[in-house]
């Protein structure tokens, strides 16, 4: 997991400008073309380039090998020889990896919907009305495409400009804390009842 995190860092803060431009390319177009097409359509179409590709390399490799006269053999026989498939630990990881996370989330959601402490319910459902602004503004492929974009700007824009952000996150942090100790000291249910 931690080699996963650490290759998903190297592209997204462009470590190696090169493999973070064709990663970020390649996928800005997949998404665009989910857009515009269907999934089965987008899926056949890259399908079909890939195999294409493919095969004009191998034929030019085998060209190239009978001209020169070499023995270099299938110009894929490294990647054919490499092990893909996954492993019984490997799966366990991720499914309790998977598990815990929607553990969390079905816990939050179920303290929020059934009101457990107010002022985060209805903090949430500030949130949740926001949210059918947003859906009315943007469908969802267009917040994915816009999600994958900030995320491949947003991480090198903090880390060019930390200080000037953290100082304004730390003030409005401090603005939004305020504002919920106000709410929470005006309206008594909003607290936790310690005693039960």
């Amino acid at each position: 997991m931690s080699k996963m995190k650490e290759l998903v860092g190297q592209l997204v803060y462009w470590r190696d400008p090169k493999k973070s431009g064709l990663v970020f390319g390649g996928v800005l177009l997949v998404l665009l073309s989910l857009s515009a097409f269907s999934l089965i359509s987008v899926v056949a179409y890259v399908s079909l380039i890939a195999l294409g590709g493919s095969i004009v390399f191998r034929i030019y490799k085998s060209v190239l090998q009978a001209v020169q006269k070499t023995d270099d053999g299938h110009p894929f026989k490294a990647l054919l020889e490499t092990d893909i498939t996954l492993t019984e630990e490997k799966v366990q990881e991720v499914a309790s990896v998977a598990v815990s996370h929607i553990n969390c989330t079905v816990t939050e959601l179920r303290r929020l919907f059934l009101v457990e402490d107010l002022v985060d319910s209805i903090k949430f459902g500030v949130l949740l009305w926001v949210l059918t602004y947003v859906g009315a503004w943007f469908n969802g492929m267009t917040l994915i495409i816009l999600g994958f974009i900030g995320a491949f700007t947003l991480p090198k824009v903090y880390e060019n400009n930390q200080a000037q952000i953290d100082q304004y996150l730390d003030i409005a942090r401090s603005k939004m804390a305020e504002v919920s100790n106000k709410v929470k000291a005006a309206i008594p249910l909003g607290k936790k009842d310690k005693e039960q």
